[in-house]
């Protein structure tokens, strides 16, 4: 018999990567819900999705062994009260919304990593009086209280540019304030946090000066391990648009020994068990200090693929194993490669598609260097405008997976990529005749 392993919104990437993990003949993946409605809906009806998952389990006629998922929210939240339902392990749902409520999670790192953790409020976007309200330094960042991808996420730097974006904020924070808040009603929430809906931003004072981190790791039987450490390149003039990132980390050990130590403290705080997790942190090489960026109550669906060409098996090997509530299976520098990259192929203007590499081109590129996986997002006809989850300032046309022997030769690979993987946009001044 094989375990039955359901998973929320899975997409092609996974359907690629699932058959590298060990004993993958131990395995049967059956998808729940649509990757359409748990990430490119137009909205996500909480409640209503939870009814029909439960249903879509209910109707199948085998064990059901395991409920995983990579998704930020909703699938975040869907997965705690899912495995509730069908009596799986898993962490709760307080622990998770701990870890996902952008301000809860900073009252509750204030009381356990307060060295690490920056200056913050909530803001209500559609107070009358809301840049009178606020009482931390300019410049801050300011994002909804549940979002991602750094979706209506600004860097504030005066009252002027503060009552400038609120409108757009006001605009937009439904889409996941709506459902975020039918999430929070299943819980009891604390009055501090209460008071802070899914309506609500928090702003917090600018950290992002330093190198940014990314630390993968699990919980199970209430022992933190740690699965990797995954470094974020940013680009030189919008510090919020990630470049790429890097496995392993270039980090000196030592520092990374104090960044899972702080991630024990918290995770011990939160009483987060049985699930795998990621937390971001920067590093401020001149003070040597350690800011705590965010943390996410699932893996990192991005790295998955640098575990695999590094370590010889994505870490939804992982995700799958605590799921089953079995110790992982996980091998360890076992790839092809000894580093390896997620490359965004971003461009910073706004334009209109008219051409993409084509299937041949991918196929070429994947052919030569063993291991890599070419994504597109767009397509001939496109604005880019138009496409979801986006930053505020640059648009992804896809992603480069690739691995290399070292950080010069992953370099010059890349290059070679991206000049066998054509894209061609055009101005949108070119359409209206400038």
């Amino acid at each position: 018999m094989r375990w039955n392993v359901f998973i929320v919104g899975q997409d092609q990437l996974s359907q690629r990567l699932l058959p590298h993990l060990r004993h993958a003949e131990e395995y049967a993946f059956h998808p729940l819900l649509t990757l359409e409605q748990v990430v490119h809906a137009e909205e996500y009806p909480f409640d209503r999705l939870v009814d029909e998952a439960l249903a879509e389990l209910e109707r199948f006629e085998g064990p059901v062994d395991a409920i995983v998922g990579y998704w930020d929210f909703p699938t975040s939240g869907l997965l705690p009260v899912l495995r509730q339902a069908r009596g799986l392990p898993g962490p709760s749902l307080d622990a998770v919304l701990k870890c996902e409520h952008k301000y809860w999670s900073r009252l509750e790192q204030a009381r356990s990593v307060p060295e690490c953790v920056p200056a913050f409020q909530a803001l209500d976007p559609f107070d009358p009086r809301a840049v009178e309200s606020v009482q931390i330094d300019y410049p801050f960042w300011l994002k909804p209280i549940k979002a991602h991808s750094s979706h209506l996420g600004f860097r504030v730097e005066s009252t002027d540019q503060l009552r400038e974006v609120l409108p757009a904020i006001r605009e937009g924070i439904g889409r996941f304030g709506r459902p975020f808040d039918e999430v929070c009603a299943r819980v009891a929430l604390p009055d501090e946090v209460a008071a802070v809906t899914g309506h609500h931003c928090i702003a917090e004072a600018i950290i992002s000066d330093g190198r940014q981190v990314t630390l993968e790791g699990y919980v199970q039987g209430g022992e933190v391990h740690l699965e990797g450490i995954v470094d974020s390149l940013r680009d030189a003039e919008h510090s919020s648009v990630l470049l790429r990132y890097e496995y392993p980390s270039s980090l000196p050990e030592a520092l990374q020994q104090r960044m899972l130590e702080l991630t024990r403290r918290f995770i011990a705080r939160i009483g987060f068990d049985d699930g795998p997790f990621n937390i971001e942190y920067f590093h401020d090489e001149q003070s040597d200090r350690l800011w705590l960026l965010e943390v996410n109550a699932r893996l990192s669906r991005s790295h998955a693929a640098l575990f695999q060409l590094v370590d010889g098996a994505p870490h939804f090997q992982v995700m799958v194993d605590v799921g089953l509530g079995i110790a992982p299976r996980m091998p360890h520098r076992e790839g092809p490669y000894g580093v390896a990259a997620k490359q965004m192929l971003r461009v910073f203007e706004d334009g209109r598609v008219e051409r993409v590499p084509s299937e041949a081109e991918i196929r070429r590129v994947e052919a030569a260097f063993p291991g890599t996986l070419v994504q597109l997002n767009v397509a001939p006809g496109m604005r880019l405008s138009e496409l979801r989850h986006q930053d505020s300032f640059s648009w992804e046309l896809g992603v480069l997976f690739t691995g290399a022997e070292d950080r010069e030769a992953l370099d010059a690979r890349i290059a070679q990529c991206r000049r066998m993987l054509p894209f061609t946009i055009a101005p949108l001044a070119d359409e209206e005749g400038g």
